[in-house]
């Protein structure tokens, strides 16, 4: 009989080349991992691993087994699935969540008490990772359910064992201190406004500051930019200062300071946030708990503290 951990070490080092990633991943030392991977060789009988300078790759038979290992998954979970349903498809037990910070901070967080409340017998264990480590985390079953928002516009690429459900739609404002001359504007904010005004934004090679700069694109001169901070909340604590302004996802905004307003833009930057899981956990109760509370969250006008003043 094949050892279903051994399996799943396998498979984790496939993805990630080493044993020491795996074991990062997997939450082992990389000489566990080694003699789980031993422990199924002499199961199949045959090599799975062969070195290749710092790290390993798969052997032939490796590979097969790698291939076949998400049936195998699947199957197993498959079989956990129908027993909770049995159970009265009462949500129970440990939900592993996956998501970036934002989603926690402005998705996630504000439906735990309900959850709480709704699931007595549910406990949400939350991590933060960015998209794609969140999908690998679901994929090789690390994980149960990952919040995934799309890379500047562009879909996440989901593997054919997941399955996905758009949750919200985040969108960037631009805040300023309410002595700032564009608090004066009542009408959503054009390109043309933003000209001239010096701005704290995120540091380059953030989603947030790919937003920025296609905001200011179409300006005729550079933008002011006067400080790069990657938190949101000391971006906040620069604004409130009267001398800049800053472009803000709401799912990220934190409670406003008095003295800072929102404006909304004409055409403001945008992201899509879903949800994925394994096909084979589509019966999970705790997944479609949680999912009811994302979406009931969404039909009372989103996450708190969204739209500004």
């Amino acid at each position: 009989m094949i050892d279903v951990g051994a399996l799943r070490a396998l498979r984790s080092v496939a993805a990630l080349g080493t044993l020491a990633r795996a074991a990062d991943d997997l939450g082992f030392t990389a000489s566990a991992v080694s003699q789980q991977i031993k422990r199924l060789e002499r199961q199949v009988g045959v090599p799975l691993l062969a070195p290749a300078g710092r790290g390993v790759v798969l052997t032939l038979a490796g590979q097969a087994i790698v291939d076949s290992a998400p049936d195998v998954f699947q199957a197993l979970e498959r079989c956990a699935e129908s027993a909770r349903s049995v159970a009265e498809g009462a949500p129970r037990g440990t939900l592993r969540v996956v998501s970036f910070s934002t989603g926690i901070r402005g998705l996630l967080a504000p439906i735990m008490e309900r959850v709480s409340t709704r699931c007595p017998d549910l406990r949400m264990h939350i991590a933060e990772l960015e998209p794609d480590q969140a999908l690998h985390s679901v994929d090789t079953g690390s994980a149960d359910l990952a919040l995934l928002h799309d890379a500047d516009g562009l879909p996440v690429h989901l593997p054919s064992s997941l399955t996905q459900r758009h949750i919200h739609t985040d969108v960037g404002d631009v805040v300023m201190h309410r002595t700032h001359p564009l608090a004066r504007l009542d009408a959503p904010l054009t390109s043309d406004d933003l000209a001239g005004h010096a701005w704290a934004t995120s540091p380059p090679r953030t989603v947030c500051h790919q937003w920025f700069r296609r905001l200011v694109a179409d300006l005729p001169d550079d933008p002011d930019v006067r400080h790069l901070i990657d938190d949101f909340s000391t971006q906040l604590s620069l604004v409130a200062s009267g001398e800049v302004i800053a472009l803000i996802p709401r799912l990220a905004r934190p409670p406003l300071r008095d003295g800072l307003i929102v404006r909304p833009l004409r055409r403001p930057p945008k992201r899509e946030v879903h949800a994925a899981w394994r096909r084979s956990a589509h019966g999970s109760p705790a997944i479609h708990a949680v999912l009811a509370e994302l979406q009931r969250m969404q039909n009372a006008d989103g996450p708190p503290d969204m739209i500004g003043s």
